[in-house]
């Protein structure tokens, strides 16, 4: 376990609502607006955590445990990612499958929560959400796994595949990955880390409900998937889930910006302000996109999706032909 990993963890804890205010303000600026201020989901979040909380009668424990099962998964990704040449707090083989499957929890008991209201409104945006999770997570994974073996990270053999004829195999750590990633990589694997950063863009899209795929302002029936299952949480409930939403953009994001701007000078002074700096121009950029783009309809959101599998997999196909720096 590396203490400093605790720096990650708290400039996400702390710094993660801000992603949601710069985002609205690009978006109001675009519309000619003044728009809410930057920290105004602070003051949201606080606002719905003094509220109370109203639950039907239909709903079971599930419901209730569903936000708090939720943002505890999402913070727990936090101890697995690295920041501005700042390592995680924990790091081991074979991480990044627990960071995949930590955000798939998270989707998990959201869609239970809204299965359980025994609404057929709510049920349908849980359909759509676990339809496009389907599609979506294959991407990430592939990603990761093409990341894991273009990217130096040492090589670590198990005993039981050494004694299969394995004689390499690289570590699969997320922080190891993201900290060894440097601009001589771009160069040599500049293709294949391009490909993985654009389908981990779409899947920061999608996992975050926004356009294309999603409209978080909406409240129109035939075009709400995050919202309508979160539709009958109100009080602190609403904050977990308002608060994991605003977290799940920063994790997710960092993987883009790591990508992206794999900027290590070992200096912490340096690197976490530039690295903080490629959090909120990713923010910008989402919020440039619900500007300039609408939402497809729904017959090409899986094409969309389909996409990002195929960037992933070419990105993984292409190390065969690449030799590891």
């Amino acid at each position: 376990m590396n203490w400093l990993g605790l720096i990650p963890a708290g400039l996400a804890l702390l710094l993660s609502p801000l992603l949601l205010g710069i985002l609205n303000q690009v978006k109001a600026k675009f519309a000619g607006r003044d728009g809410a201020p930057f920290l105004q989901p602070y003051y949201t979040i606080w606002k719905l955590l003094h509220k109370g909380a109203v639950y039907s009668r239909t709903t079971t424990w599930v419901f209730r445990a569903g936000p708090i099962i939720g943002l505890a998964a999402i913070m727990a990704t936090l101890v697995l990612l690295p920041i501005g040449g700042c390592p995680s707090l924990l790091s081991f083989q074979g991480d990044l499958i627990v960071f995949a499957y930590l955000l798939g929890l998270a989707r998990f008991v959201t869609i239970l929560a809204a299965l359980d209201t025994g609404s057929a409104f709510e049920g349908m945006g849980a359909s759509r959400e676990a339809t496009y999770s389907a599609i979506a997570e294959p991407a990430l994974l592939l990603g990761l796994a093409a990341l894991a073996h273009a990217l130096p990270g040492g090589v670590v053999v198990p005993d039981h595949l050494a004694g299969l004829g394995v004689t390499a195999m690289h570590d699969a750590s997320l922080s190891n990955l993201l900290l060894g990633l440097t601009m001589a990589h771009w160069m040599k694997l500049g293709v294949v880390i391009a490909l993985v950063a654009m389908a981990f863009w779409i899947v920061t899209l999608v996992e975050n409900c926004r356009v294309p795929f999603d409209d978080p302002n909406t409240h129109l029936e035939l075009t709400m998937i995050h919202e309508v299952m979160v539709l009958d949480h109100s009080g602190p409930d609403f904050a977990f889930i308002t608060y994991g939403a605003c977290l799940k953009l920063w994790v997710l994001g960092s993987l883009v910006v790591g990508l992206l701007l794999p900027f290590h000078t070992g200096m912490l002074y340096v690197d976490l302000p530039v690295a903080i700096l490629g959090m909120f121009a990713m923010a910008a950029a989402v919020g440039v996109v619900e500007s300039v783009i609408a939402r497809v309809r729904f017959v090409y959101v899986p094409q969309l999706l389909v996409a990002a599998v195929v960037l992933s997999a070419f990105a993984l196909a292409l190390q065969y032909g690449v030799p590891t720096p």
